[in-house]
């Protein structure tokens, strides 16, 4: 790899370990592909953390359009993930609007507003972690219809475990992406939340959305036959969802006790999930 793509894989590395053992159980020659892909998507998710304000984290948001729309050619070859992720679109194919719908969904996270129903946190899932799964299965393989329905699904059961896991940080931030048609179903309230304190409402909001993650999850085991093996590596992540959630679960759903998976434990997953793919779903 030259050494936009070793940048890359070194951001991924520390930024999203998951992914980065994931593509370690990939094809040599697609994993620099990968870590572009991957580095990409930690650069987007981590504007909402490391902006001043909103209208900071548009600039930087901006600026990643114009880079996808080839408007800032040269300040783009001198940043090493915007070079490495141009020169991967092009040698793949990979379809920009994606990446542009992943950067318009991320814009969210940079306000206060609540996510309005299950159909909206559906859609940033879509736009988020599912289009990072597709863009992975593409660069390994490509996919069929069928398959990209198996990895939407999973993509949205795999989003949903991720903000369930950082809810208390988020809170925190006075963020929720918990669906108000589901806070105000149970009676939950969001200033409450942002406190830091846990109620029945709130618990009974997060155990329907852990819910809800786990029929994503059991369909896409349902048809997992329609994925080509080609593309499991870029899976893998999935593996972790299931445990999570069961680990959710055992906690009550109190999101301020919540403690995520070790990471030793992580590795075992990914590990074992690589070795008997049934283990991506279960």
């Amino acid at each position: 790899m030259d050494g936009n793509f070793e940048h890359c894989a070194a951001l991924v590395r520390e930024s999203d370990p998951d992914r980065f053992l994931a593509s370690l159980f990939a094809p040599e020659s697609h994993r620099g592909a990968l870590y572009a892909l991957y580095a990409f998507n930690c650069e987007i998710a981590r504007v909402r953390d490391v902006a001043r304000d909103p209208m900071a984290g548009e600039i930087r948001l901006q600026w990643w359009r114009e880079v996808l729309a080839g408007e800032r050619a040269s300040e783009g070859r001198a940043h090493p993930v915007a070079a490495a992720l141009c020169t991967i679109t092009e040698r793949y194919a990979i379809d920009r609007p994606p990446l542009s719908e992943l950067i318009d969904a991320h814009a969210f996270g940079l306000y206060s507003e609540p996510m309005t129903g299950l159909s909206d946190l559906e859609i940033y899932a879509e736009r988020t972690d599912v289009t990072v799964f597709a863009l992975a299965a593409d660069i390994l393989a490509g996919g069929s219809a069928a398959a990209r329905t198996v990895i939407r699904r999973a993509g949205i059961a795999y989003a949903i475990a991720g903000l369930l896991r950082d809810f208390a940080r988020d809170a925190s931030r006075r963020r929720i992406y918990v669906p108000l048609e589901l806070m105000t179903r149970h009676g939950a309230v969001a200033q409450t939340a942002f406190a830091g304190q846990m109620t029945d409402g709130l618990a009974a909001a997060l155990a329907e959305l852990r819910l809800h993650a786990q029929h994503h999850l059991n369909t896409a085991r349902e048809n997992m036959s329609a994925l080509p093996d080609a593309i499991l590596p870029a899976l893998l992540p999935i593996a972790l969802v299931r445990p999570a959630l069961a680990r959710m679960e055992r906690n009550n759903d109190d999101p301020f006790k919540f403690t995520a998976i070790p990471r030793w434990r992580r590795q075992w997953l990914l590990w074992r999930a690589a070795h008997n793919p049934h283990r991506i779903f279960d």
